[in-house]
């Protein structure tokens, strides 16, 4: 049963990504919405967007994927109790949409909340695991790392710099993140230097097999005509990354910053 004052939101799959909307005709329950929204702490333009109804047809309000991780880390992290409460509110009513809609919606939708609810839980410094991959052990110990916006001819850059130990070889690791031009889709590239102990392929290795300990995801990996080999890393990785205190905040800002409105 939906909670009391709460409309019914939309809650489905739209070619795989999550889409949740509140849809109606009258323009006060838009407004109403959207204002409850911004209490939430959630920003227009940034975490949702608004279309009032023109004549008979339908307005909504439209949650982005980032509205809905933002308001689960809200639900967590919120500054006091009431903004804690509300989103706590408005996550459980998504979630239970999400089921009512099917298991595939259900899945996305718990994604979703628990990738916000994760975001700044860890931190890069004293983190260890280990793991094997392909029958190879690896084992990763982070020093510390940071996350810093860089300007580049008009562009907005993200630098990823990471600090770790693999198997007893200490090195830093920068990853640059950008946008890509044409759909505005968020990568991160690397390159192995040739430098590093045991050369650029070991060097590759290492530096994937910490993306993997503190993603939970490889990078891809290529290797070039001219002997360079460049490491790239996608949305995904960043959505890891972001579960470490000395990266989040950097990389939200980032994303909103170069997000296309």
């Amino acid at each position: 049963m939906l909670k009391v004052g709460w409309p019914k939101y939309y809650v489905g799959l739209n070619k795989g990504a999550l889409d949740v909307r509140y849809r109606s005709t009258n323009p006060e329950g838009i407004e109403r919405e959207a204002q409850r929204l911004r209490n939430m702490g959630l920003e227009e333009g940034v975490h949702f967007s608004v279309k009032m109804p023109e004549g008979e047809g339908m307005g909504y309000v439209y949650i982005r994927r980032e509205g809905l991780t933002y308001a689960a880390w809200l639900s967590v992290y919120g500054k006091d109790e009431d903004q804690r409460s509300l989103a706590a509110d408005f996550v459980k009513i998504i979630l239970q949409r999400a089921e009512e809609a099917g298991e595939d919606v259900r899945k996305k939708a718990e994604e979703v909340v628990k990738e916000g609810k994760e975001r700044g839980s860890l931190t890069l410094k004293g983190f260890e695991k280990e793991f094997e991959v392909d029958g190879k052990k690896y084992k990763v110990k982070v020093i510390g790392g940071e996350a810093v916006e860089e300007d580049r001819g008009g562009r907005k850059l993200l630098r990823l710099k990471i600090t770790a130990e693999v198997d007893g070889v200490r090195s830093e690791y920068t990853i640059t993140y950008g946008r890509r031009r044409a759909d505005n889709v968020a990568r991160g590239f690397a390159v192995a230097r040739a430098d590093a102990p045991g050369g650029r392929e070991a060097d590759a290795e290492r530096f994937s097999a910490v993306v993997e300990a503190l993603t939970g995801k490889r990078p891809k990996v290529y290797r070039m005509k001219n002997g360079k080999i460049i490491m790239e890393c996608g949305k995904e990785h960043l959505e890891g990354f972001m579960r470490y205190t000395e990266l989040a905040e950097a990389i939200k800002k980032w994303l909103e910053e170069t997000s296309r409105r």
